[in-house]
């Protein structure tokens, strides 16, 4: 036998999930592999004809505690840690009749469903692996010696690894099973700790960690010369994607800006974004699909081009033959009907990812960043405001197809990178600005934003007068407010709280133009 490579003997399996169990075992049964097992594996096993032996004929102990002390055991232990070229570990074997275990089969208790399916606590704690996770680390630390597999998907690859080395495995195979199963446990512990960290009474977890696994290779990051991956967090859904070329680091990127916006309208409207380098250019609700999309599409559709679009209902057949007529790097939508599906095939590059429902924006989720040192964690802004949660502060006082733009303008603006002004009129932005160092550039790029689209489509101006203006900063002074007032907006909704607030309001009351406060500030940095 080559240096590194070793036979399979005997293996010990205890799984929780039992897919693919049977057909494993019986390929293990036909190589001649003598099967160690724990409780309901075993019976699985016996009653399927094959030879098994118990774990506690092993030990000399039968299954205790309900369970809880089944494993934890030297004789298994010792099984699985012996080095098999350290004549000690093999003499200490042999005077204790500790059989070497050569392939460990566990996944584990299902804690992290148990959890989101709202289990009680004792529930919860009870799904809480013990001598899993401890034969896991055994068997992934003797990786010289011994094949670990924490997961069904596996089953095959090591089948196929041996029939293609003549039924060995090599030390390069066993080292990479040895550290998905550490990964495995690790998420598994993580999980937990975030679970027992929800029952502290701090403001923010004592300790974070994100484990993830790669789910995509990705051909490079924001550059050519970058290096990257997509590394899926085990509690999340993925979309799907059912045609066009792999997704691009960016294109991922703008996918996710895309998905939290579009996320902010309910299936009761028609709502559409279109994001560019992770801001919106257009966003628009209409009473119909196609027409949310155009007026998206029309705010900015020199920066439209290469977009991401995204839709809150499903893809029809009118709104993907639109579609079609401009370059669109990626479409996300909860669903697609077959006949939309046949249209968006014309272009085969065009990306089509569809969510399944769209979440809910109540959840107190955390998100992070990588810093120098460590990481900046906190809660995702998921503030919900309504009608009475802002308070008018000028003489004149919003419409109400004004307060319905302000609304619509306030929950853009939560998604636009700061400093952010946004312009509306009729439920859909005609101009936005975006990430600018102060606040009264911002508000001149979204008004020249407006004079572009205006100029572009041929449109009368007085058509776009009074519209309403979103910030999602307080404005320090009230040039800021002058620049949309000029251009003519006729309400203004913003957080409020600047030391010089009054000149702001006096600057609106003026103009003749209402304005309202928030007191919550949207900063997206």
């Amino acid at each position: 036998m080559k240096p590194g490579t070793r036979k399979i003997s005997r293996a010990l399996i205890s799984v929780f999930d039992k897919t693919g169990l049977l057909d494993f075992v019986k390929k293990l049964d036909d190589l001649g592999v003598e099967i160690i097992s724990t409780g309901g594996t075993a019976k699985t096993i016996g009653e399927a004809g094959y030879a098994v032996t118990e774990v506690s004929e092993i030990t000399g102990f039968e299954e205790m505690m309900d369970g809880r002390v089944k494993t934890l055991h030297p004789k298994i232990h010792g099984g699985l840690l012996g080095l098999r070229d350290n004549q000690d570990h093999l003499g200490s074997m042999l005077k204790n009749n500790i059989p070497e275990i050569d392939l460990l089969v566990v996944n584990l208790y299902p804690f992290q469903e148990t959890v989101r399916e709202g289990a009680s606590y004792d529930q919860c704690i009870e799904n809480i692996d013990i001598g899993g996770p401890a034969m896991i680390r055994s068997a992934a630390k003797n990786h010289n010696y011994v094949t670990v597999i924490v997961n069904p998907n596996d089953y095959d690859n090591l089948l196929n690894h041996l029939s293609e080395n003549d039924f060995t495995i090599d030390q390069d195979f066993r080292k990479k099973l040895a550290a998905r199963a550490f990964t495995a446990i690790s998420a598994y512990d993580l999980a937990i700790s975030n679970w027992m960290s929800d029952f502290s009474n701090d403001d923010m977890p004592s300790s974070f960690g994100f484990i993830g696994n790669l789910q995509i290779p990705l051909r490079y990051g924001e550059n050519p010369h970058q290096k990257a991956g997509f590394y899926k967090d085990s509690e999340a859904n993925l979309m799907l994607q059912i045609q066009g070329k792999e997704l691009s680091y960016n294109n991922i990127n703008d996918v996710d800006a895309a998905f939290d916006l579009v996320s902010e309208f309910d299936g009761g409207t028609c709502a559409c974004a279109i994001v560019k380098h992770a801001n919106p250019c257009g966003v628009a609700l209409g009473r119909s699909q196609n027409e949310a999309y155009k007026k998206a599409f029309n705010c900015d559709r020199a920066s439209a081009f290469g977009g991401i679009i995204a839709l809150n209902t499903c893809i029809e057949k009118e709104t993907a033959q639109l579609i079609l007529n401009t370059f669109t790097e990626v479409l996300i939508a909860p669903d697609c009907t077959e006949e939309s599906k046949k249209i968006l095939q014309k272009n085969k590059a065009l990306r089509v990812l569809l969510t399944g429902n769209l979440p809910k924006q109540n959840n107190s989720s955390l998100t992070w960043k990588k810093v120098h040192g460590g990481a900046l964690l906190q809660e995702e802004d998921n503030n919900s405001l309504s009608l009475n949660d802002i308070k008018v502060v000028t003489r004149k006082v919003p419409k109400d197809t004004e307060l319905v733009d302000l609304m619509f303008a306030w929950k853009v603006a939560k998604h636009v990178k700061s400093n952010a002004i946004v312009l509306v009129k009729d439920q859909s932005t005609i101009g936005i600005g975006a990430g600018q160092m102060s606040r009264v550039d911002s508000s001149r790029v979204a008004v020249r934003k407006l004079n572009d689209m205006i100029n572009s489509l041929n449109l009368e101006k007085e058509f776009y007068m009074d519209f309403v203006v979103a910030s999602d900063a307080f404005f320090p002074f009230a040039d800021g407010i002058s620049e949309v007032i000029e251009a003519g907006a006729a309400a203004i909704i913003q957080p409020g709280g600047s030391i010089r607030d009054n000149e702001v309001i006096k600057a609106a009351d003026d103009a003749g133009i209402s304005m309202a406060f928030t007191k919550i500030r949207h900063f997206k940095h």
